[in-house]
């Protein structure tokens, strides 16, 4: 069904004729299932739906400029998109709608996003890169409004970097940087933080990237006279336009029902963005949302009626089927009988999708029924288990939460009696629970061999008289022999570049590396953490530099909502091994120096919290995520950088483990806990302690997340029988 990209003036009218019918078959499949997936939430076989109708043209044209090894950072109406690049299947479309969890039928997220959440395979079933240049690639889309936006910054800075830096190895990421990554968002989420520090950056860094934004004037019920000035974001990005003396973007508009025009403006488009690495906007104005923003409501609610008539004239498809019959394409009769073909293939794919996600579940059933008869015969509460037993044979489109609850249920009735048949309903619930939980649970982390976890500790060694210098001296060395082993490696942030960040611990580097290696960012902490994923989802290992753990709140909703979730949301099928760098920690101060990590270990969990004592166990912990394909924080002390620590002879290639604490100091009689600056504070309050008989044990936690995998802080308590947990922090914040 994939849109043919031929675009060329040599077509025979019959082969244009081919393409043409071609794209109109998938607008109209798109639509059928926009169609018929309300109707399967309205009637309760589907949670929530949220499609893509009355955009359907406009994604057809966008298709055929998309090359392989391109990117896609897009929202929840791409559906047409995604069919048209041969990616979604009608099958698929209502497994991911069903939130069928078996991957094979529903390759997006494995049922863990709701339809319409769309991504493709970067990585194999070992969690090794696929070739992205032999595919078309979509990154994993999120709910948030405008999240997509900081991520699809990165996804085309990568190519600048593929095309300009040398040396590293484009094999499976880039032909010479000539991907683009394409985004999309709707008119009204413009309106986003998120889009503007994006398009500006973007425009700033001059990458491959073209925007598309979906203009129906709508976010939900708000029109656009309240969401955007002069109802119209091209027009109040006019000063975006690049000039003859100045570089920006390349701003186009076009109607989303006029299909000649679409295909024009998106051949334009493609060029300017793929070779001159310009970035663009197509504004797409005048598309409609014939059934209204989602399955939640209505928009006759909200829309006069001249408008709901006007969005029935220029309905995408309606126009299309006019211009079709006009240039004669197709006659009526002929579109006719094509939408009846169509409507046959969406019910019989919808009626597919919905066997495979209901027929495994009621084999569990089965299972579950045969077992609960057996022990309702042989217990003396078989009443009320032959209750149970009824109203799950009763249910005809269970859930597996059905299943596991009658069991355990029927479980309850039996727990003071013994019986062979207890014991296997109580094994069977047992594994029951064992093979399904990873259906919903599995991958928050990397399940691959290179797991952090599983990056073994290397010591740092010195020489006999190892020079003592100032903490920032060993961080730098570190990263020299970083960028010189890997070239695939970059650092970007505020003052990052050509002050060597605002501690020195890269300086000198840029001069050695490149602008483009070690970057100054603006103030931009969002958009500096989407280069960051971006980049790390097509190979490069970027460091991102947030410049104080105060201002990664900026950030912090991409880490949380994007970051950390994306091994899962796609079931080990994408990654971004990012490493965000911060300080903080000084002890004094409330901007410069506060803890947001009560926070932070709660909201970011997917991505590894490390919160090194001293700069050679930072530049241990940045060696070992370079072995490592999961992202992670490393927070180094932001008073620490002067203070002297012995030079390593081994600098580059030490480790620190992850999720492992360090005992510095045994002790007997109390156990003191703690990571970061006040781990000094600790250290010397332990030798005065020791003065007056108290013997402390001192533990360096060194990882928040994950914690203490080892249990070794148990171990020590159980010999101390005391605890005490010190953290510059809120009480209960991060302890």
């Amino acid at each position: 069904m994939q849109t043919d990209s031929n675009t060329k003036t040599d077509l025979t009218f019959e082969d244009f004729k081919s393409q043409v019918l071609n794209d109109y078959k998938i607008a109209l499949t798109s639509r059928e299932c926009s169609l018929l997936g309300r109707r399967e939430v309205l009637t309760g076989k589907a949670k929530f739906g949220i499609f893509g109708d009355g955009k359907e043209i406009p994604q057809l044209a966008w298709a055929k400029v998309f090359k392989n090894g391109d990117f896609r950072s897009g929202y929840y109406r791409d559906q047409t998109f995604m069919m048209a690049i041969d990616e979604l299947s009608i099958e698929q479309f209502f497994s991911g709608l069903y939130a069928n969890t078996d991957i094979a039928q529903e390759p997006m997220s494995a049922g863990r996003q709701m339809g319409g959440h769309f991504g493709t395979h970067s990585l194999n079933e070992n969690g090794e890169w696929k070739n992205l240049t032999a595919q078309k690639n979509s990154s994993a889309d999120i709910s948030p409004t405008a999240g997509q936006m900081p991520r699809l910054l990165g996804l085309a800075q990568a190519s600048k970097i593929y095309r300009e830096v040398k040396g590293i190895d484009t094999t499976n990421f880039s032909h010479n940087g000539n991907e683009i990554a394409w985004g999309t968002i709707g008119n009204a989420s413009t309106s986003e933080g998120l889009f503007f520090e994006t398009i500006n950056a973007a425009g700033v860094l001059q990458v491959p990237m073209v925007i598309n934004v979906w203009d129906d004037e709508y976010g939900i019920s708000v029109h656009a006279k309240h969401q955007t000035t002069k109802e119209n974001i091209s027009e109040i990005l006019k000063g975006f336009q690049r000039d003859e003396e100045n570089k920006g973007y390349e701003i186009l508009r076009v109607k989303g029902w006029d299909y000649p025009a679409l295909i024009e403006t998106y051949q334009k488009a493609e060029y300017i963005a793929r070779e001159e690495h310009v970035p663009v906007m197509i504004h797409v104005l005048e598309l409609t949302q014939p059934q209204g923003h989602s399955t939640s409501g209505s928009h006759e609610r909200y829309k006069s009626k001249e408008r709901l008539e006007w969005e029935q004239e220029y309905d995408c498809i309606v126009q299309m089927q006019k211009w079709m019959i006009s240039n004669n394409i197709a006659t009526q009769d002929e579109l006719d009988a094509l939408n009846k073909s169509i409507k046959k293939e969406v019910r019989d794919g919808k009626k597919a999708a919905w066997n495979s996600y209901l027929n495994p579940i009621k084999n569990e059933q089965e299972e579950a029924l045969i077992l609960l008869s057996e022990l309702a015969e042989s217990s003396s509460n078989k009443v009320f288990i032959t209750k149970i037993i009824s109203d799950l044979k009763a249910n005809d489109e269970p859930i597996r939460r059905d299943v596991a609850s009658s069991v355990r249920k029927a479980l309850r009735y039996v727990v003071s009696e013994d019986s062979i048949e207890k014991d296997r309903v109580q094994t069977w619930i047992n594994a029951y629970m064992e093979s399904v939980q990873p259906k919903y649970s599995s991958h928050l982390h990397s399940a691959s061999k290179y797991a952090a976890i599983n990056v073994n500790e290397v010591l740092p060694t010195y020489d006999k008289n190892a020079e003592l210098v100032d903490g920032r001296l060993v961080l730098r060395e570190n990263f020299d022999a970083i960028f010189n082993n890997y070239p695939q490696a970059l650092v970007f942030g505020e003052d990052a570049g050509n002050i060597g960040d605002v501690n020195q611990g890269l300086e000198g580097l840029q001069e050695k590396y490149g602008e483009l290696r070690i970057a100054d960012a603006g103030i931009r902490e969002a958009t500096i953490l989407g280069q960051g994923i971006g980049m790390a989802m097509r190979g490069l290992r970027p460091i991102a530099e947030i410049q104080y753990l105060d201002y990664i709140l900026y950030a912090l909703q991409i880490m949380s909502d994007d970051l950390a979730t994306l091994q899962y949301r796609t079931k080990g099928k994408q990654k971004a091994p990012l490493i965000v760098r911060t300080r903080g920690h000084r002890l004094e101060g409330i901007w410069h120096s506060g803890s947001q990590l009560g926070g932070i270990i709660n909201l970011i969990r997917g991505i590894h919290v490390l919160v090194p004592r001293n700069m050679t166990k930072a530049a241990g912990f940045y060696n070992t995520l370079l072995e490592s394909d999961e992202p992670a924080l490393i927070i180094e002390c932001l008073n620490g950088y002067r203070l002297k620590e012995p030079l390593p002879n081994n600098i580059g290639e030490f480790k620190t483990p992850v999720g492992v604490v360090e005992t510095v100091k045994e002790g007997s009689d109390i156990t003191l806990v703690s990571y970061g600056s006040t781990l000094r504070i600790v250290e010397q309050t332990a030798k005065e302690l020791l003065e007056v008989g108290i013997d402390a044990e001192v533990i360096d936690i060194q990882s928040l997340l994950p914690f203490d995998i080892h249990h070794d802080i148990v171990k020590s308590v159980a010999k101390t029988n005391r605890l005490m947990v010190i953290d510059e922090d809120v009480p209960g914040g991060a302890s």
